[in-house]
């Protein structure tokens, strides 16, 4: 059907690129404006529920944008919550999920509309009695009644709305964690998007006991503890997807706080070439993927990347020729052709007796998840040396530190030699948003960061401006920064002999090795991300 780009006439103000595509008029959603006065019209849980836009009011009409402008059901739901007759239009181009969380969003933030809690756990945006009344706290002296009373009020419908849609709005904004903060006042939720943490919500402290309750029965955790910490886990399904929530919580000074690790199940394994390494490094680090034994170690801090890099290494190598086995704590994602083991330390089967039991049983490639304790670090070493190729992790500054590390956990020098074939280490910084990309002046800062790690003059970079595609951050998704180290023979004389890391850091450099700084500012240079983001997660190591 051939697209009539005639402006449709008298277009309402928010609505200002709506065009006509056959009969039915369509709208720009990476261009449109919605006016606060419709958005207030339809709550934001209503919004995500129905999938609908508001973007105009005028007089008696409501101009919505949804995918499906027939839907006599939707026309009907929507007028009857806002008294006004409905207008239909239907995005052309952009995200209509993202555009909504975005633009709700800017609403919040600009302080237009503060969320209110009835909005927040109740589509009805007339309540016939006071959300707070359901759930105010009971006067109550004995403890037994305290969890009594926060059993029931979790159980309400309100509240499970409410602990539904902090879930929702956490995968909506692909969060990797949520933080469930008391503070004297109120109780703050917040994601962390791309590594960075931000509000996003903030709630009464009288419902954090509730919600806090929930998501404990959720993850199966004792409801009556409140000060010592706990850990617990569910899964549930959410916009199609299937969520792995890991939670821990712990009392502090305004209450206990809570933190969600949000894995998300239908995440694809990346592919070796995917990741983001670099040719030259990824040339590096295939060809000691190729070696029949030994150990090969990624270092880094947590969620740095480190699990995605090895699971992308086990798909390089995963085939029906070889046997391959894990021991992890927890296993995040499950794939085909990996016997995978998890941790379980009541039962006994910590990471050293995972990886004695995975001996046993004629593995060719053996992953350990991380090396924490000596115990663990001397039987991967030792599996190495028996003709097992083991993948692992570790936490250290960069490639040579993984070397230190592991003699620091009382392995010998001589044997880390003999068995390690090679390190790495890696960090994820964000990726400038395409959508909104501009070659700007940079700051000061950065411009002597580039020229500090590169030794070359550099003035301008690309920024990300902000939009709806990147909910006006400017970064929308991460990318790694990565060095590999070889284990050569020169390499080996100067651990064997207790060199310094510098020292080590530097034979490395004459052979070849990019450290981490110069693999991010050409990301930098290629406009990929900016010289403040390497500095910011990279600079650290020297």
């Amino acid at each position: 059907m051939a697209e009539d780009q005639r402006s449709q006439p008298n277009n309402p103000k928010g609505a200002e690129k709506v065009v006509r595509f056959g009969n039915v008029p369509t709208v720009d959603l990476t261009q449109v404006t919605p006016e606060p006065d419709a958005m207030s019209l339809i709550p934001e849980t209503a919004a995500i529920r129905y999938s609908v836009l508001p973007i105009n009011v005028n007089d008696d009409t409501l101009t919505i944008v949804a995918d499906y402008p027939d839907d006599l059901q939707l026309i009907d739901t929507i007028s009857r919550m806002t008294n006004k007759k409905i207008n239909i239009v239907i995005p052309l181009r952009g995200n209509l999920h993202d555009s909504i969380s975005t633009e709700y969003k800017k609403l919040r933030d600009a302080g237009i509309e503060e969320i209110s809690l009835e909005e927040a756990i109740d589509d009805n945006k007339y309540m016939d009695e006071s959300v707070l009344d359901i759930i105010a706290p009971m006067e109550v002296v004995r403890e037994e009644e305290v969890d009594q009373a926060a059993v029931e009020a979790a159980q309400d419908a309100p509240i499970i709305k409410a602990v539904d849609m902090i879930f929702t709005q956490a995968v909506r904004e692909r969060a990797s964690d949520i933080h469930i903060a008391p503070e004297e006042k109120t109780l703050k939720i917040r994601y962390r998007v791309d590594g960075v943490l931000h509000d996003s919500l903030t709630l009464p402290p009288e419902i954090q006991s509730a919600i806090l309750t929930r998501i404990k029965i959720l993850a199966n955790m004792n409801i009556a503890e409140r000060r010592r910490p706990q850990d617990g886990s569910f899964t549930g399904k959410i916009a199609g997807k299937t969520i792995d929530f890991r939670v821990g919580t712990i009392g502090t000074n305004w209450g206990e706080y809570a933190v969600l690790r949000v894995l998300d199940k239908t995440f694809n394994l990346f592919e070796l070439e995917n990741i983001g390494m670099p040719d030259y490094i990824r040339d590096v680090y295939a060809q000691c993927l190729a070696a029949p034994f030994g150990m090969i170690i990624i270092s880094g801090p947590t969620g740095s990347g480190k699990t995605t890099t090895l699971y992308a290494s086990l798909l390089k190598l995963n085939s029906d020729e070889l046997n391959i086995m894990s021991i992890e704590d927890p296993v995040e994602y499950k794939f085909r052709g990996v016997r995978q083991i998890q941790v379980n330390r009541a039962a006994n089967i910590t990471f050293a007796a995972g990886l004695r039991a995975c001996m046993r049983m004629d593995p060719d490639v053996i992953l350990v998840g991380e090396i924490r304790d000596q115990e663990t670090a001397e039987t991967a070493v030792n599996a190495a040396l028996t003709g097992h190729l083991v993948l692992t992790s570790i936490h250290a500054n960069d490639a040579v530190g993984a070397l230190v590390r592991l003699i620091d956990l009382g392995v010998e020098p001589f044997l880390v030699t003999s068995a390690v074939i090679a390190t790495a280490s890696q960090r994820l910084v964000r990726k400038i948003c395409p959508k909104c990309a501009e070659l700007k002046q940079a700051p000061l800062g950065d411009s002597l960061a580039y020229k500090q790690v590169t030794g070359k003059e550099r003035t301008e970079f690309n920024y990300g401006a902000g939009c709806n595609n990147c909910n006006f951050k400017g970064y929308k998704g991460r990318i790694g920064v990565f060095e590999v180290l070889p284990i050569t023979d020169p390499i080996r004389s100067l651990v064997v002999r207790n060199a310094s890391a510098p020292e080590i850091k530097e034979q490395a450099t004459k052979e070849g090795m990019l450290p981490m700084r110069n693999h991010g500012m050409v990301l930098a240079k290629e406009g990929v991300t900016t010289p403040g983001e390497v500095a910011r997660h990279v600079f650290t190591i020297g």
